[in-house]
C-alpha cells in the first residue's frame, strides 16, 4: 500500500532540478546527504552556498512522525497555533506506552486500559488535524515508517531520537522536539545547522556471524557518543550495496548513540528490493527513474577525503562481531576481546535474560537469523541458561513470523513475545525480583544507560545483535564466544552452534490483517478534543513569559551535573511515562537522576533559602515561588540521548533561566532554545569547576547580546558580593526564544 504518493510525486518532479542548481552552485560534485539538503531549502531552488557547520538554514521536510510519549506535548503545542489542519502528512505512532510484564495480548490489553485518557485524545486531535493515528499495538513507530512512510531522497522528522532509521531507505530523516515538529505541522521553516559530513566506507561483505549492527557498533566505538554532533554520517562503497534496506536501516538507527544529526544510504538495488515486497512498487518505479539523484555522485564516493569533513573505511570482510557495554553504547567490545573485558571489569558474567527486538532490530532478516540460532538449540539439546524475549516491531513483522513459525521456535526454548511496542528498550519493563543487585542482560536496542531498561542502576546492559543475543541466552554467560567455544548439551555432550543463517524477506510475502491505522481525516473542524481539567495525565499548555529585555541576575544554582547527564538523568521515563502530557506533574522528575558534582549524589541540592539538601524538584519550586530564577550547570554532551522536549519543559516550567554546559548534545540543545532558555556553553570547559554551589550568578551583558560576541557571566558567594567574583567567558551562541 502507498501512502502520500501526490506527495512523493512532487518532491520527485522537483528534486532533479534542485540537485542540479545546487551542483552548479557549488560547482562540483555532491554527496547524497548534499542533494537532499539542497532539494528541501524552504525557499525552493538554492541560490546560495551554506557553509557546513556554521549556516543555520530553513529547511522544508516532507512530513512528521510522533510517537505517543512525544506526541502528547507536541499535539498540545500545535492546538495552541490556531491551525486546522497539519501542513505536511504528519502520523502518531502508540508505542511508547506499553509496558512489558506479562505477555503480548495481556499487556496490550492492559495499556489500552490504563492509558484509555491519552489515547483518547491523541486519536481525536490526530483526527481533528488530519494526521494518521496508529493504534497501540500496531508497532514501533520506526519500523512502521521504514515499511509505509519512508522513500529515498526524503527528508523528514521525528519526535524521537531514532527517526534516522528511515535512512535505511535513502532519507534524511532526523530526531527532532516537539516544538520542531509544530514548526513543520504548521507550514513554518524548520531551521538547523547545516552539518558537516561524515563519510563512511564499507568495502567488503558481512559473513557468519557478522551483521549489520556490527557495523554502527564498530562506528560508535571509534566516534563515541559524541563523535557526530553536528554531522550527518553517510555510508557507502560496495559493502553498502550488499547490506538490506532493513540492515542499512539497524545502522542508521544507532547513529543516534554517536550524537549524529542523522545517518543515510545511497539509493540501490536492496531499497527497490524491499519497496516492491512492502508493496510499494510505484515509489520503487519513480526512484529508478531518477536514482542517479538518490545516492552521491561518483566522484564523491570514489574521492571522499575532497567531499567529506571525515572519512572512516571498514572492511566488512574483516569485522568481527560486536558486543558494546556496559552503560554506554560506545563501549565496544570484539567479541574475540569480550571475555578479558568482563573478567578485567568485573562484570557479572551471568547473562540473565536476552532481549530480541526493538525498533533496531526487528526485521524479518533479523527474526530468521536469530530464529535459527535457536533451532538449534532445540536440535542439539541445549537448555536455554537466561530468560528470553522477543519484541515484534510491527504488527506485519509479528502477523508474518508467526505465519512461518518463527514464534513457535521461540516459544519451545522458553521465548516470550511482547507487545509491537517499544518496552523494555525505553525502560517500560515490570521486571520481577532484580531489586538494586548486579547483573547482566543483553540486547539487540540501541541504549544501555543505566537505568535505561529496567530502573536499576546496577543493571549491567550490553548490546549486539539478535543472533548474538540468542546464542549468549542459550550458553547464560557474556564470556560465551560461538565463534570458536562450545557448549555441554542435555547428554554431557560438547556442540557447537553452527553461523546464524536467515532470509530477507518471507516467501510468501508480508501478511498483515489489520495494520491499526486510523487513516487522517478529511475535515475535523467539527472534532472536539476535551481535556478534563482535573487530569492527572493531561494539561493544557499555558504560553512562558517571554524575556522581559533585561540582564538575568540573581540566579542561584539549581544542581551541577556530574559526568554523564542524558535525557534519561533530566526526564526519566519508565513510571514517568504516564505524566508526558501534563507539564506540571511531570516536572516533578526533573534531573532526579543527575549526579550533583557537590555531594556525589543523586536528587538531593541544596536550598539556599533554607541551607537544607531536598530534591530537585523540590528546590526549584521553592525558588520558583519566591521568583528567584535558576541556573543548571553541565558537564561534557549534556542532554545526550533522546529527543524528549519534555527535558527542556520541564527547567522552563520551574524557573530555569540559563543551561550552561561544557558542550551539549545536538536535540536538547535545541529544545532549550526553542523553549526560551539560554543555552550555552563555557569557552574554556575547565571554567565548569569554578562553579560554586552557594553561587548567586548574573548574565552582565545579555541586553547586548549580539552573534560574534561572548557573554559573561559574574559568579559570587549567596552570602555576599565578593569583589574578587570569578567571571567566566562563553562561547558565542544564537539565542532563539520561545515562539508566541
Amino acid at each position: 500500500m502507498v501512502f502520500d504518493l501526490d506527495m512523493i510525486k512532487r518532491v520527485y518532479s522537483t528534486l532533479p532540478g534542485r540537485i542540479d542548481a545546487a551542483r552548479k552552485l557549488l560547482n562540483r560534485p555532491l554527496t547524497l546527504a548534499e542533494k537532499i539538503l539542497y532539494g528541501h531549502l524552504f525557499e525552493g531552488e538554492p541560490k546560495q552556498i551554506y557553509e557546513r557547520g556554521k549556516a543555520y538554514v530553513n529547511f522544508a521536510p516532507d512530513r512528521v512522525a510522533m510517537q505517543d510519549a512525544t506526541a502528547q506535548m507536541a499535539l498540545l503545542q500545535f492546538m495552541m497555533a490556531g491551525k486546522d489542519r497539519v501542513a505536511v502528512p504528519s502520523s502518531v505512532h502508540c508505542d511508547h506506552l506499553i509496558q512489558a510484564k506479562v505477555g503480548a495480548e495481556t499487556d496490550l490489553k492492559y495499556a489500552i486500559d490504563v492509558n484509555r485518557e491519552v489515547y483518547d485524545f491523541m486519536e481525536s486531535a490526530s483526527k481533528k488535524y488530519g494526521i494518521g493515528f496508529w493504534k497501540p499495538g500496531a508497532g514501533i513507530i520506526h519500523q512502521v515508517v521504514l515499511e509505509n512512510y519512508a522513500f529515498p531522497g526524503g527528508m523528514m522528522i521525528g519526535t524521537d531520537s531514532h527517526t534516522p532509521n528511515a535512512g535505511g531507505l535513502g532519507m534524511v530523516a532526523i530526531g527532532v522536539g516537539g516544538a520542531d515538529a509544530v514548526d513543520v505541522m504548521v507550514g513554518m521553516p524548520w531551521e538547523l545547522l547545516f552539518p558537516k559530513l561524515i563519510g563512511v566506507k564499507l568495502t567488503g561483505k558481512l559473513s557468519g556471524w557478522t551483521s549489520p549492527k556490527d557495523v554502527i557498533l564498530k562506528v560508535a566505538g571509534l566516534l563515541t557518543v559524541k563523535g557526530g554532533t553536528g554531522y550527518i554520517v553517510e555510508y557507502f562503497g560496495p559493502g553498502a550495496r550488499e547490506i538490506s534496506a532493513t540492515g542499512k536501516a539497524t545502522i542508521c538507527n544507532m547513529g543516534a548513540e554517536i550524537g549524529a544529526t542523522t545517518s543515510t544510504f545511497g539509493y540501490d538495488d536492496m531499497m527497490s528490493e524491499y519497496l516492491r515486497i512492502t508493496g510499494r512498487e510505484e515509489i520503487a518505479d519513480m526512484a529508478d527513474e531518477i536514482k542517479q539523484y538518490l545516492t552521491g555522485d561518483r566522484e564523491a564516493y570514489e574521492n571522499p577525503e575532497t567531499y567529506f569533513d571525515k572519512v572512516i573505511e571498514i572492511n566488512l570482510s574483516e569485522l568481527e562481531p560486536h558486543v558494546n557495554g556496559p552503560f554506554s553504547p560506545d563501549r565496544a567490545w570484539p567479541i574475540s576481546q569480550l571475555a578479558k573485558a568482563v573478567k578485567e571489569n568485573d562484570w557479572p558474567e551471568k547473562v540473565e535474560v536476552g532481549l530480541i527486538g526493538s525498533c533496531t532490530n526487528s526485521s524479518y532478516e533479523d527474526i530468521t537469523r536469530a530464529a535459527s540460532v535457536a533451532q538449534q538449540a532445540i536440535d542439539k539439546k541445549l537448555k536455554v541458561q537466561a530468560d528470553f524475549t522477543i519484541t515484534p516491531g510491527s504488527e506485519q513483522i509479528r502477523q508474518t513470523i508467526e505465519r512461518d513459525g518463527y514464534i513457535d521456535i521461540f516459544k519451545k526454548i522458553g521465548g516470550k513475545v511482547l507487545a509491537n511496542a517499544c518496552g523494555p528498550c525505553i525502560g517500560q519493563w515490570a521486571r520481577a525480583d532484580v531489586g538494586d543487585r548486579k547483573n547482566t542482560i543483553v540486547t539487540s536496542f540501541n541504549r544501555n544507560f543505566a537505568k535505561r531498561n529496567d530502573g536499576n542502576p546496577n543493571t549491567h546492559s550490553f548490546v549486539t545483535s539478535p543472533e548474538l543475543v540468542t546464542a549468549l541466552a542459550i550458553a547464560g554467560k557474556l564470556t560465551f564466544n560461538p565463534l570458536t567455544d562450545t557448549l555441554i548439551n542435555e547428554d554431557g555432550e560438547k556442540v557447537k552452534l553452527q553461523e546464524p543463517k536467515g532470509m530477507l524477506y518471507p516467501p510468501k510475502g508480508f501478511e498483515v490483517k489489520d495494520r491499526g491505522l486510523i487513516p487522517p481525516v478529511e475535515n475535523g473542524k467539527d472534532i472536539r478534543i476535551a481535556i478534563d481539567p482535573k487530569s492527572e495525565r493531561l494539561q493544557k499548555l499555558e504560553p512562558f513569559e517571554p524575556w522581559d529585555g533585561k540582564n538575568i541576575t540573581g540566579m542561584r544554582v539549581l544542581i551541577k551535573a556530574k559526568g554523564k547527564c542524558t535525557t534519561d538523568h533530566i526526564s526519566p521515563a519508565g513510571p514517568w511515562l504516564k505524566f508526558r502530557g501534563h507539564l506540571d506533574n511531570i516536572s516533578n522528575n526533573l534531573l532526579i537522576g543527575a549526579v550533583n558534582a557537590f555531594n556525589g549524589r543523586t536528587n538531593a541540592v541544596k536550598n539556599l533559602l533554607t541551607g537544607e539538601y531536598g530534591p530537585v524538584p523540590e528546590v526549584a519550586r521553592a525558588y520558583k515561588a519566591k521568583g528567584i530564577p535558576t541556573i543548571v550547570v553541565g558537564d561534557e554532551n549534556y542532554g545526550e540521548g533522546s529527543s524528549r522536549e519534555h527535558a527542556a519543559m520541564e527547567p522552563r516550567h520551574l524557573g530555569v533561566r540559563v543551561v550552561l554546559a561544557r558542550s551539549f548534545a545536538r536535540i536538547h540543545e535545541t529544545n532549550l532554545k526553542k523553549q526560551g532558555i539560554l543555552a550555552i556553553t563555557f569557552a574554556d570547559p575547565a571554567d565548569y569547576d569554578k562553579v560554586r554551589e552557594d553561587d548567586t550568578v548574573d548574565v552582565i551583558d545579555l541586553v547586548d547580546f549580539a552573534p560574534k560576541k561572548q557573554l559573561t557571566l559574574v559568579l559570587q558567594p549567596w552570602c555576599c558580593a565578593m569583589p574578587t567574583a570569578a567571571k567566566i567567558r562563553l562561547k558565542r551562541i544564537i539565542l532563539t526564544m520561545t515562539i508566541k
